[in-house]
């Protein structure tokens, strides 16, 4: 490693020494809910075997979703390893809930990229899409990275939408992540003028990250990917649905079929990383956050325009680093994986990717595929070529893949 570059990561390290313990501070907080919830729920070691096959009404999967809805102050939960990613738990979550000529409305401007595909509203549309089966979709801009109050309650206020989707994470934009301070204040803008609109929350990347989460502060509904916080890079699929009950019931209709629900789907030998995820969540997106936070602040040493600055409040586990050509992107995401356990010797290279309109690069030498809490970095191949960093199981792996990584693009 360089000298130079191991000299300045010991002065940034001293200058963050503050927002680390802050970090730590919410760590505590969240790992005291998750080991009350494991208490409270009265965990077993019998929860820990296994079904297959239907998995008819199986004790360790029913105990798991009691478990992540105390976790999450929601009424019900659904969580399977049948979700195949954030975007399908999405999915499934949307048609679920919308049926022909609802509306549906993002109060977060335009959704990330897969979502996009999802609702319908990218270059090509899905014969599967919400668009295709006539459900209506509308969005409100962001104001400078906030809420537009006076527009969100003038078009609900007409009581003529079916559910309004916020996205907590940027995905691959440019505007900043929300924090759940902010969205309760949207939340309660909404319900001065409409009870009966469903709230979604799209929680991904932000599990964790703050004390509290999207139900406490009354979203109807929120999803996320155990391929990311949850699952703290031990849970090997998955994804979760927390919330009111007959929306979660709906859900699990989706899933399953109608009249079958919750009652079935085998956990085919996963409860034990799902619960071990969840135990271990807390420490690893703290760990997450600090790299998050050393990289902000060493790039921004070495001039480079990063989001969010490494003393500003996080609302997820995303930095975003601009670094300005296709080439240093490339680059820096062939550090990261560099800076990998698996796969250190492969060599990223941008291509097309489903759900995406442009090219895009990805580095993850990850022990589950496309876990993107272990150390990750992707970015779309446009302008302003922006690196997205997330994860990092540890920090000292994740604070060795940065610096790798920067030495790969100063090269």
């Amino acid at each position: 490693m360089n000298k130079d570059l191991l000299e300045l990561s010991k002065k940034v390290e001293k200058k963050i020494e503050p927002q680390f313990r802050q970090i730590e501070e919410i760590c505590e907080k969240n790992s005291i809910k998750v080991i009350e919830a494991f208490q409270e729920c009265n965990l077993q070691e019998i929860h820990l075997a296994s079904s297959t096959g239907y998995g008819i009404d199986e004790a360790g999967r029913n105990k798991i979703e009691e478990i992540y809805a105390q976790i999450f102050k929601a009424e019900d939960s659904l969580v399977r390893t049948q979700f195949i990613s954030g975007t399908h738990a999405l999915a499934i979550t949307l048609s679920a809930l919308l049926r022909p000529n609802d509306t549906m409305i993002s109060i977060t401007g335009e959704p990330y990229d897969t979502l996009q595909t999802v609702i319908g509203i990218g270059k090509e549309v899905s014969a599967s899409s919400l668009k295709a089966y006539d459900v209506k979709y509308e969005q409100i801009e962001l104001k400078d990275n906030d809420f537009d109050i006076e527009k969100i309650q003038n078009r609900l206020s007409k009581k003529d939408v079916k559910l309004v989707e916020i996205q907590r994470s940027r995905g691959y934009s440019t505007r900043k992540s929300l924090t759940i301070e902010k969205i309760e204040k949207a939340i309660k803008a909404i319900r001065e003028v409409n009870q009966e609109v469903i709230i979604m929350v799209d929680n991904c990347y932000g599990e964790f990250v703050q004390d509290k989460e999207p139900i406490e502060v009354g979203a109807d509904i929120a999803v996320g990917s155990l391929m990311k916080n949850l699952g703290a890079g031990i849970a090997t699929s998955g994804a979760y649905i927390v919330g009111k009950e007959k929306l979660i019931e709906l859900c699990a209709e989706r899933l399953t079929a109608p009249g079958i629900g919750k009652e079935i789907g085998p956990s085919l030998n996963q409860n034990t990383n799902l619960l071990k995820g969840l135990f271990f969540a807390p420490q690893v997106v703290a760990s997450s956050m600090k790299t998050a936070i050393f990289a902000s602040c060493i790039l921004e040493e070495l001039g480079y325009d990063v989001e969010p600055k490494y003393n500003e409040e996080r609302a997820d586990i995303v930095q975003t680093i601009h670094l300005g050509t296709a080439e240093k992107l490339i680059r820096f995401c062939q550090g990261i994986q560099k800076g990998s356990p698996i796969d250190s010797n492969v060599i990223p290279e941008p291509s097309p990717m489903g759900g995406y309109e442009d090219e895009v690069i990805m580095a993850a030498g990850t022990f589950t595929e496309g876990s993107t809490i272990e150390l990750s970095c992707d970015g779309p191949i446009r302008e302003p070529y922006i690196a997205y960093l997330q994860g990092g199981l540890t920090y000292e792996y994740g604070k060795y893949g940065v610096l790798k990584a920067i030495e790969e693009m100063k090269k």
